[in-house]
């Protein structure tokens, strides 16, 4: 580890100013990465994309993915000066693994995160795997987020009592996880290598194809940024452990520790009706139940097309908040 002289902290919001307590340290590299040292001494490896100078945003990546889904948010958010500032989460890619962490252990750690990053208030933007993180930051740390927007967003799995809106692929994992748990884990460890490899260009067409996707997803991930932005994102986190990818799958299947009633800031949800994932059903019954909640349906949009069409609205509703 690098002595304190070595440490550098990006101080580019102007406006913002912190607590005053002692901060985490910043380690900058020549590529945009930061590694942020917690108070516990573990990493959190993080990537802005969009206005350096802009109003911060907060990313919350999907699962099985890492930092680098924010890149689809990158031109749309330079345009509209927003600071995206998107973490891998522990024991992802760059980040730290934490043994048995739980959903209301990542509050802490987007509180250090914004303290090191000199971000006083901010709001969230979670697509698909990071909805669970977002909500559970909006109840912790109501006095500094602002609104958040969930996309496509996993609803609290272990509350759904009909499974059939879920991903068939998620139902298995989840009966596996509660009746033969170590046979699921074996699984994970025997696709990881796969799953690492980069597809080559020619066979992206192949891959869409044996993902049975909607039509509107595949067209989506017909182009190449928004291929790499999910996909590449996906191949990072396997890539780096195995063991990451599983404890934050674990994170779904398990009670959140807060009732979605708590979370009293703005919520912006939005959810395609023909996501694949988590239905829109699902969606609108969580909808109903989020005290300050605008949720916008959209026909013709899926799992990937809709944070991939739809960036820019979302943003711009977003920071309408």
């Amino acid at each position: 580890m690098a002595p304190c002289s070595q440490y550098i902290v990006d101080y580019r919001l102007e406006a913002c100013n912190t607590s005053g307590k002692k901060q985490p340290h910043v380690f900058k590299h020549m590529h945009p990465e930061k590694l942020i040292e917690l108070e516990n001494g573990a990493v959190i490896a993080v990537e802005e994309y969009g206005d350096p100078n802009g109003m911060p945003v907060i990313f919350c990546h999907g699962w099985p993915s890492s930092r680098t889904m924010a890149r689809l948010a990158d031109e749309p958010a330079r345009d509209l000066c927003v600071r995206i500032v998107s973490p891998d989460r522990p024991g992802i890619s760059g980040s730290s693994l934490q043994s048995d962490r739980k959903l209301t252990d990542w509050p802490r750690v987007v509180e250090q995160i914004a303290d090191a990053l000199n971000i006083r208030d901010f709001r969230m933007l979670a697509i698909s795997g990071g909805a669970p993180y977002a909500y559970a930051t909006a109840v912790a740390m109501r006095e500094r987020v602002r609104a958040i927007a969930i996309v496509g967003g996993a609803p609290p799995i272990a509350e759904v009592s009909d499974t059939n809106g879920l991903l068939p692929m998620y139902r298995w994992m989840l009966t596996l996880y509660r009746t033969r748990p170590q046979l699921l884990r074996r699984l994970f460890y025997l696709a990881q290598p796969i799953l690492s490899l980069r597809p080559p260009v020619r066979l992206r067409p192949l891959v869409l194809k044996m993902l049975l996707l909607r039509p509107c997803d595949a067209e989506s991930l017909r182009n190449a940024a928004a291929f790499e932005a999910i996909f590449e994102s996906q191949r990072r986190a396997w890539r780096a452990s195995a063991e990451g990818v599983i404890a934050d799958a674990q994170i779904y299947a398990e009670p959140w520790g807060f009732s979605i009633e708590d979370v009293s800031i703005p919520v912006r949800l939005w959810h395609g009706k023909q996501d694949r994932a988590f239905s829109v059903h699902l969606a609108e019954e969580l909808a109903k139940r989020l005290p300050d909640c605008n949720a916008r349906f959209i026909d013709d949009a899926g799992h990937y097309s809709l944070p991939i069409r739809h960036m820019r609205e979302i943003l711009e509703d977003l920071m309408s908040c």
